[in-house]
């Protein structure tokens, strides 16, 4: 990772209390350190900044922006992280992708493992690879590209962009998957639209959104 210039915009805090707290995470801000020097910004650790008892539950890619939820207490930690892998949480994403798709609605169902020499790209491998299943649903398709929603059934690193480049239709801005005049977008267009999950205290149902920025 190369020239990591993180954005200073502060906090975006849509929900907190006295269990949880959920986030808006600007694109370019990795979730957790990165290794090596120069990778120590991230937003755990602004985060921690504001809420020192923050920790740890799920990530998202730094090019994805979007709805991010912490625990603040080790309880909540554990309720929420086993909800996310249970599949009991659901999260809808909206992006921009390369051209205009043809069908309203569909269902992507391709395996993913690492690609080991190109890490931290993920490759679709029917043998090895692990179950990765996205619906998604066309908002509008205009002008060479299509404005979806997506909802990932499964959590694998990179599904969602890799599911798309696999329809033929990469999510604009995307350095690893998309190339040519789809790669050339002032950032990916990936946002974390709305995070549903059960409160820590008590189970109570509870759906959290952030606009898409673009």
């Amino acid at each position: 990772m190369t020239d990591y210039d993180p954005p200073t915009d502060p906090l975006t805090i849509l929900h907190d209390d006295h269990e949880v707290l959920l986030v808006d995470k600007p694109s370019g801000l990795l979730s957790v350190p990165g290794k090596g020097p120069g990778l120590a910004d991230c937003l755990l650790t602004r985060v921690q900044a504001s809420f020192p008892t923050a920790l740890l539950v799920h990530r998202l890619d730094r090019d994805t922006s979007g709805v991010m939820i912490f625990a603040l207490t080790p309880h909540a930690q554990r309720h929420l992280g086993l909800q996310f892998e249970k599949r009991q949480t659901k999260k809808t994403y909206v992006a921009r992708v390369w051209g205009e798709m043809a069908e309203k609605t569909g269902t992507v169902d391709l395996p993913l493992i690492v690609d080991w020499p190109n890490r931290p790209t993920q490759m679709i491998d029917h043998q090895n690879g692990k179950q990765a299943i996205t619906d998604w649903r066309v908002v509008r398709a205009r002008d060479g590209e299509t404005r979806v929603r997506l909802m990932p059934r499964t959590g694998r690193s990179h599904q969602l962009r890799v599911h798309m480049q696999a329809l033929g239709h990469p999510i604009l801005g995307d350095p690893f998957y998309a190339d040519g005049p789809a790669r050339d977008h002032p950032r990916l267009m990936l946002h974390s639209e709305t995070l549903q999950f059960r409160h820590p205290d008590g189970g109570k149902g509870m759906r959290i959104t952030a606009k898409a920025p673009f």
